[in-house]
């Protein structure tokens, strides 16, 4: 009990100092702030931004890696979908409806990626992913606050009781992750892999004509033309 006492004592009186500290990096700047509470006591947070106080946390704590590092956006897009779908499936379970439904619009945001400057939370954290887990309850707790008239962090929609409701970050990182990477393959690597093929097949198409030497075991091999060859890669 004495050492909880004192670690919220002395989150309490470095709140400033930490704060203005990581105000600086190339993850934010602010000047003005906000208090907010967890069960280390008060922190400070850029009042425009959407998270909490165990984003903020997290910002002093593993203060390591940079721009590049950040969590991937597809993996936000991804947290934002999973929080909107568990919104709706929890409403049928007693969740409020008008919190239900302020946390489906607030995740649809985060899923467009409107709110991707609310994410500043590097790969380097726990192996749950516990605390990119929280920023996306929080921005969205505080999101929905603000779309039910209430101001970011009065806990009118709580990140835990109502955002992370039936939830876990050992469950709900997992799932982002493959959420995420369906959505890469779909958008990115399936298309461009058609793309390749094309390419590849027209080469073969244009070098059908071009007789050339072929190579096995470093040594010259059976002739056959660079179209083949190109086909080859096509398949």
């Amino acid at each position: 009990m004495a050492m909880l006492i004192a670690a919220r004592r002395l989150s309490a009186g470095s709140a400033l100092s930490d704060s203005l500290r990581y105000t600086s990096c190339w993850r934010f700047f602010s000047t003005s702030f906000r208090e907010e509470k967890d069960t280390f006591g008060p922190i400070l947070v850029p009042s425009d931004k959407l998270w909490g106080a165990q984003t903020q946390r997290s910002l002093q704590n593993f203060d390591i890696g940079g721009e590049r590092e950040r969590m991937p956006e597809p993996i936000i897009r991804a947290f934002g979908i999973l929080k909107k779908c568990a919104a709706k499936v929890n409403m049928e379970y007693g969740l409020d409806r008008s919190i239900g439904k302020a946390i489906m619009q607030a995740a649809e945001e985060v899923a467009e990626g409107k709110l991707n400057d609310h994410f500043p939370l590097v790969v380097w954290q726990t192996g749950s992913g516990t605390q990119s887990n929280m920023n996306a309850n929080e921005v969205i707790a505080n999101r929905a606050a603000e779309i039910l008239g209430h101001k970011r962090g009065d806990k009118h929609v709580h990140p835990n009781d109502h955002v992370n409701r039936s939830q876990s970050s050992n469950d709900t990182f997992p799932t982002v992750m493959h959420i995420a990477a369906a959505m890469e393959l779909n958008k990115r690597l399936v298309p461009n892999l058609k793309q390749l093929h094309t390419s590849l097949h027209s080469k073969s198409v244009e070098f059908k004509d071009i007789i050339k030497i072929g190579r096995t075991h470093t040594q010259d091999a059976t002739p056959l033309t660079l179209g083949q060859e190109f086909s080859g890669y096509a398949t």
